[in-house]
């Protein structure tokens, strides 16, 4: 089955519409995609409208919430969302309003390391979206102080980097409620880099926890297989998707552009059914 479950809009730092995302996993034939835009649901509407073009692809509404735990930050993924879900929504808003404060400090810090951007420039690249760390590296690139993408991340506003600044917290495990108080399935997204996993999941499975992302872009056998394992072990579900943002591969991988085994997929379809969601 083709398909693809970790994409981003210009609803936070996609470089397509809701729309134009949607055709695209048309034209490449995916049969199931999901909408999961940084701390945002607001590019849900216009991709549901827009598959309803397409009688043969199947669209999950979803997310991406970004999280904090001493020493690094984990990302949680929801499924079939309740997009008007009051309390997620007043969530969701919270942490995007963090979001400006933090790239405003950014472009702070950037120009006190002789790097100057224009925060200004910063909002207009997010335009109606979430502003994230695309922008800003996109702003330096623009400026000329970076020749691709990854050099920003790796060497300015990466977690360790000079320029970086935490954003207001939420906990793995609020955003695993969260996401099931919404009527959604948290999946831990691209979870291979996260220190003492085995000594998380159990705490966020007893929050609501049901998978984890196994088949991402650029994890090789021996990470998809370790994974599997985790999963196994704790009866959690696999997922997979390539974490597209733009065809510059800035962010993630290609549309599309992961292999994920059809049971993974059948299996959250089949979790939808059982709470009467009709994908």
């Amino acid at each position: 089955m083709k398909a693809d479950l970790h994409l981003h809009t210009t609803a936070s730092d996609g470089a397509l519409t809701p729309a134009e995302l949607v055709a695209r996993a048309a034209e490449l034939g995916l049969e199931v995609i999901a909408i999961t835009d940084h701390d945002s649901v607001e590019g849900i509407p216009a991709a549901a409208a827009a598959a309803r073009s397409y009688p043969r692809l199947t669209l999950v509404p979803g997310v991406e919430i970004s999280t904090d735990i001493p020493g690094n930050e984990i990302h949680m993924l929801g499924y079939f969302i309740d997009c008007e879900n009051a309390k997620l929504n007043d969530e969701l808003r919270r942490l995007r309003e963090s979001r400006l404060i933090r790239a405003e400090k950014m472009a702070a810090k950037l120009t006190e390391l002789g790097l100057p951007i224009d925060y200004a420039r910063v909002l207009e690249l997010a335009g109606e979206g979430a502003v994230g760390r695309p922008h800003i590296a996109q702003a330096m690139l623009e400026n000329g102080h970076i020749d691709d993408f990854r050099q920003a991340f790796d060497n300015y506003i990466g977690r360790n980097g000079p320029a970086y600044v935490e954003r207001e917290k939420m906990l793995p495990e609020e955003a695993v409620a969260l996401i099931t108080g919404a009527g959604g399935f948290p999946v831990l997204a691209h979870p291979a880099d996260i220190e003492d996993i085995e000594k998380l999941l159990p705490l966020y499975i007893d929050r609501g926890l049901v998978g984890i992302e196994t088949y991402y872009y650029g994890y090789n056998e021996q990470t998809v297989k370790r994974l599997a394992r985790l999963a196994d072990e704790y009866g959690l579900i696999t997922t997979g998707g390539s974490d597209y943002h733009n065809d510059e591969g800035a962010a993630g991988g290609p549309l599309g552009g992961i292999d994920i085994p059809r049971k993974s997929i059948e299996k959250l379809l089949d979790l939808a059914k059982e709470k009467g969601i009709t994908p």
